[in-house]
């Protein structure tokens, strides 16, 4: 197998795990699609492309996570949330580590509604910010896609503007 199907595969798995990424909670999609992008433009000769490619995906792939934190904070605020449930919610993102990929929603949900109650809060307004985080959370979920989307469309328009004679297909 030559170098260029080697890069092909490499990147065609890791892109399609950062597509799963996206559905599944577990997986880093957008670092996956970086990485695969990166792997097909650094394994194969052919792809002659700047360092300012690489960095604009990674900053890409970085967004997604910044707009995961922003879009929960924006959620529980957009909720009229205090400073303390977007912060309980922020915080309640870890507990994708304890309770694994459920965690990520769960977690912001929870962790607004621990910061609004130990702030003095009231439980209604305590869930309310609670739906907040989850409404940033789709919000997010949505952003993620879109920005994925755009990387693996302007990659897509990087690998079709290589000569066919360095394609494996």
């Amino acid at each position: 197998m030559d170098q260029v199907a080697i890069a092909s595969l490499i990147s065609f798995a890791l892109i399609i795990t950062g597509v799963a990424g996206l559905l599944l909670p577990a997986l880093p999609g957008a670092l996956m699609i970086w990485l695969g992008i990166a792997a097909f433009g650094l394994l194969n000769p052919a792809a002659n492309w700047s360092v300012s490619f690489y960095v604009a995906e990674g900053l890409l792939a970085l967004s997604t996570y910044v707009i995961d934190y922003l879009a929960t904070i924006w959620g529980v605020k957009k909720f009229k949330g205090s400073k303390a449930g977007a912060i309980g919610a922020v915080l309640g993102m870890l507990m994708v580590f304890v309770m694994g990929p459920i965690g990520i929603v769960i977690g912001p949900f929870l962790g607004a509604i621990a910061g609004e109650l130990l702030a003095g809060g009231e439980l209604r307004q305590a869930l309310t910010s609670g739906f907040g985080s989850f409404v940033g959370f789709i919000v997010a979920a949505f952003m993620r896609l879109f920005i994925c989307g755009l990387m693996i469309s302007w990659f897509l328009m990087k690998v079709l503007s290589l000569s066919s004679v360095h394609m494996p297909f």
